[in-house]
């Protein structure tokens, strides 16, 4: 088994989802992508799903990442 890497003391859930939609891909209305171990280990995956629905952002989940769509535009999938 693994071992998780012990975070830094200053990277709390709270400063670490503000850093996220605060980045300038995200101002801008860009695509973020995160590790979903990652953000399950640091936030949560509900809190972090619940946190980018208040900003009216759309997450999608594919293999091993998070890929959240930082405005409200609609979402097609092409293939």
């Amino acid at each position: 088994m693994a071992r998780m890497a012990i975070l830094p003391a200053h990277i709390t859930p709270d400063r670490w989802l503000a850093q996220i939609f605060a980045s300038q891909v995200a101002m801008r209305g860009g695509v973020v992508k995160r590790k979903i171990r990652y953000v399950e280990r640091l936030v949560g995956r509900d809190v972090f799903v619940a946190a980018a629905a208040r900003r009216g952002f759309q997450v999608v989940e594919n293999h091993r990442h998070f890929v959240i769509f930082c405005n409200g535009k609609p979402i097609r999938r092409v293939r």
